[in-house]
């Protein structure tokens, strides 16, 4: 494996400089390890070292985990081999001895939850949450807790209780947030996927920043695991992965079905991605009137589209939703208020003022102003079977630069990253991020996937398609290199 590794003290010495910590090769499947493993061709010891030696070598750079349990997950990895070297012809999950994290707003029996926050600092859990649990029944080794930013609600992961979440591309940038420890740890090559969450674009963003491939279930697709907190239905919970078969899965896994991946039921996730979408009636658009799409992720925007026109479908460029930042606040502010902390004081300045004014909405008015917009998406969406957009339109902040801001002005700073994203999780749509490109100091960007409430497995079919006509694993073998200067 290849890599950069300067010191922490040297990336403000490298200027101009772009330093990443990628692999050189192209990243296998979690799919293809899990068989690798059921065909004893791969231990789950031997992999599960191997994933903890890159966290060893790559995360006090990165800061992609918060909690490392290297002998826990060395005995479970064991106890797992054991299972398969016994035979007893029981049925194995889809990812049997696949190395994980759980991102660390979910409980983990025997472990810290700090949900990225200071205020959270001791919190002991006797328990697994119920998220956790369909992680485990998925049969991965959960390695640790990934970074998260606090509480989930920034679109970056920098937080006062831990050292910031790096971008692997460009280590001066920020890998999105919130699920920004599970995008960074996939991205650097620590694990072959990870659990992450979305609320507002918290698995897209960093999926976009990260070139790696992240599916927001539509809300149809499983139980509402964050209630009462959040009490609108915005969250849901997938991975950030590779490629689109990995995510499709994980989704079958959170959606609680089991079945022998060698054969996926018809009505399975991961069957309905290997299928073709057959002919679609597309739309996209470029434009917010929230931020500016830079012109190479406007053009990654037509590009894909002028590709699925090729592949026979219906493509039109078509108006913009005309959606304010106002009519989804209420809900968030409302969100961020319903987390019981102990003090105030102990909270990032961006929570303290979004809990603040999130206090002056009743449950009732908030579910309206929520009723109000998805109604506002809906109608907007209209007759199209899918809908292109960015993911995020512009590249990824640069670590810290939010930092000595108001409360209003960090949120207000980081609205840009959510603009196309937020909406959807109001309207509960399914909505995908696929790798589009690598920009300027090496930061990846990408084009999102949108389809009608409870067309998960069209968004997936789709995205599969379009990784066989753009494979981006090859475009990060390439891109994602030892150290590059910039002209």
């Amino acid at each position: 494996m290849a890599r950069t590794s300067p010191t922490a003290a040297n990336h403000e010495a490298e200027g101009a400089k772009v330093v990443s910590i990628c692999h050189t090769y192209s990243p296998q499947s979690a799919l293809g390890l899990a068989s690798a493993i059921r065909a004893r061709a791969q231990s789950c010891e031997a992999l599960t070292a191997a994933c903890l030696a890159e966290v060893a070598r790559s995360n006090s750079e990165v800061n992609a985990f918060v909690q490392v349990f290297d002998r826990r997950a060395r005995r479970q990895a064991q106890t797992l081999d054991r299972i398969l070297q016994r035979g007893d012809g029981q049925e194995l999950p889809i990812f049997f001895g696949v190395p994980n994290g759980i991102k660390d707003i979910d409980f983990m029996a025997g472990t810290f939850t700090c949900a990225g926050s200071r205020a959270f600092r001791y919190f002991w859990s006797p328990f697994d949450s119920a998220v956790t649990k369909r992680v485990r029944a998925g049969g991965f080794v959960l390695l640790g807790k990934l970074a998260t930013s606090e509480f989930a609600i920034m679109p970056i992961t920098e937080t006062d209780i831990h050292a910031p979440c790096r971008n692997p591309w460009n280590l001066e940038h920020t890998p999105g947030g919130s699920s920004g420890g599970s995008a960074a740890a996939v991205a650097s090559g620590m694990l072959p996927m990870a659990h992450a969450s979305d609320g507002a674009g918290s698995i897209r963003i960093p999926a976009s920043f990260c070139h790696l491939y992240g599916l927001k279930p539509s809300r149809s697709a499983m139980p509402n695991y964050y209630y009462p907190a959040d009490m609108f239905g915005l969250s849901s919970v997938n991975a950030v992965s590779h490629g689109v078969e990995d995510s499709a899965a994980m989704l079958d896994v959170m959606a609680g079905r089991s079945y022998d991946p060698r054969r996926p039921p018809e009505d399975s996730y991961l069957a309905a991605c290997q299928r073709p979408p057959g002919n679609l009636r597309i739309n996209f658009t470029v434009e917010s009137p929230l931020v500016t799409a830079t012109p190479p992720v406007a053009d990654a925007v037509r590009r894909v589209a002028r590709l699925l026109a090729q592949m026979g479908h219906t493509v039109e460029e078509a108006d913009t939703l005309r959606a304010e930042l106002g009519d989804f606040l209420p809900l968030w502010m409302r969100m961020a208020a319903n987390v019981p902390v102990i003090s105030e004081a102990l909270l990032q300045p961006p929570t303290r003022w979004l809990r603040e004014h999130g206090r002056t909405y009743s449950r009732a008015e908030a579910k309206r102003y929520g009723a109000e917009l998805q109604r506002k998406v809906l109608a907007w969406f209209g007759a199209a079977d899918v809908w292109l957009t960015p993911t995020v339109a512009v590249a990824p902040p640069r670590i810290g630069a939010w930092r000595g801001l108001s409360g209003e002005e960090a949120f207000m700073s980081i609205v840009p990253l959510g603009a196309f994203t937020a909406i959807f999780n109001v309207s509960g749509q399914p909505a995908a991020s696929i790798p589009a490109g690598v920009g300027e100091r090496n930061l990846p960007f990408g084009v999102q996937i949108v389809g009608r409430p409870g067309a998960d497995a069209l968004v997936l079919a789709l995205s599969r398609t379009l990784e066989q006509a753009m494979p981006w694993r090859e475009q990060s073998a390439a891109r994602c290199a030892p150290a590059a200067a910039l002209g």
